[in-house]
């Protein structure tokens, strides 16, 4: 009774919980937070120290005694009580300037479509943990697709690329509901490592993952440009242990980046190819549509029409598409509620 008196005082709130960024939606208000899912903690104290964008400058440069997490890998909880702490956090950023003393909010969280019913849980408790009054819970394509603009509660065909930094969510939406899917643990953070990877062996070079992230963004492209890109690659010779710096092309970048983004592009036409024949005519006529960071990979929209024959659109802000989903369900939940998952409570999961 409590918690339903003061969730009347919070604000309803829509979290993509993502490896790499969290985002959060308020209804009525929009996109408040949009910050890296890192969180910086103090191993003497067990205080927080920083969270977000003040954690993420850490990355790599902090003493023995402050640890620097990322509590989400490949989309899901690894560490859940630095995840409870995150989203508290963010939970009491949101409410910070209203006179809420004791947030309850209700909070609908995207959630990947391979997610085990114990990971499912992990969320459902983390969010409950940091003061939500209610979770709900959405397939992170379905939030995408909405957010995108897409009419998933038609009998026709809607289809999502959803690739983030953790995982890439592929999906046939009709009616509502998925009918074909591949989720992949392949995604921005892959893409890193596979530059890091490549840097190591064609180069000697150790690069760290914020450098590997920066280059990606700066020169990455899936595709040879008009107009060719470079940028400087510094990091630590492995032969001598100094520091060393070569200049580097979008070419190089392709190289590298060139088997997980045919992997990708391979689970899009098999997700294509078990889709039923009236839903694909549906394709072939609509397209696809591009979320997440992916989106903004350079000439992966162009690559992914010419090996399925089937128009590409990349959605508008393809990195907001999913929070923009769950504020869009938040302010219909009338209506939309049955698109919703069920909870594990109801599922007689403890």
């Amino acid at each position: 009774m409590f918690k339903k008196f003061l969730g009347q005082f919070s604000k309803d709130m829509g979290i993509d919980l993502g490896t790499a960024n969290t985002l959060v939606y308020v209804k009525d208000q929009g996109i408040v937070i949009n910050e890296p899912s890192v969180v910086a903690i103090n191993t003497r104290t067990d205080k927080i120290v920083a969270v977000g964008d003040d954690a993420k400058v850490m990355l790599g440069k902090t003493p023995l005694h402050i640890n620097v997490i990322r509590p989400l890998v490949d989309g899901v909880i690894s560490d859940f009580e630095v995840s409870e702490k995150m989203i508290k956090h963010f939970i009491n950023k949101v409410h910070k300037e209203s006179m809420t003393f004791m947030p309850r909010p209700r909070v609908m969280i995207a959630i990947p479509l391979d997610i085990t019913e114990v990971e499912r849980k992990a969320v459902e408790d983390a969010v409950m943990g940091a003061g939500a009054s209610e979770v709900l819970l959405i397939e992170e394509p379905i939030a995408a697709a909405i957010g995108a603009g897409l009419p998933i509660l038609e009998a026709t065909a809607s289809m999502i690329v959803d690739m983030g930094g953790g995982t890439t969510e592929i999906a046939v939406i009709s009616l509502g509901g998925v009918v074909s899917w591949k989720s992949l643990k392949l995604a921005g953070d892959k893409l890193n490592e596979a530059i890091i990877q490549y840097a190591r062996d064609k180069f000697n070079i150790l690069l760290g993952e914020r450098t590997a992230e920066k280059i990606k963004i700066q020169i990455a492209s899936v595709l040879p440009l008009d107009k060719p890109l470079e940028t400087t690659m510094r990091g630590r010779d492995l032969l001598t242990g100094l520091p060393k710096e070569i200049r580097i092309t979008d070419a190089n970048i392709r190289e590298a980046i060139a088997k997980p983004i045919k992997l990708i592009v391979d689970n899009i036409k098999t997700t294509i190819e078990s889709t039923p024949p009236e839903l694909v005519s549906d394709l072939y006529e609509k397209g696809l549509y591009l979320t997440g960071g992916g989106a903004l990979l350079r000439g992966f929209d162009v690559l992914i029409a010419q090996e399925t024959k089937m128009p590409v659109h990349i959605a508008d802000d393809p990195l907001t598409a999913v929070v923009r989903g769950t504020g869009k369900v938040l302010a219909d939940l009338d209506n939309l509620r049955e698109i919703l998952l069920p909870s594990t409570k109801d599922l007689g999961f403890n």
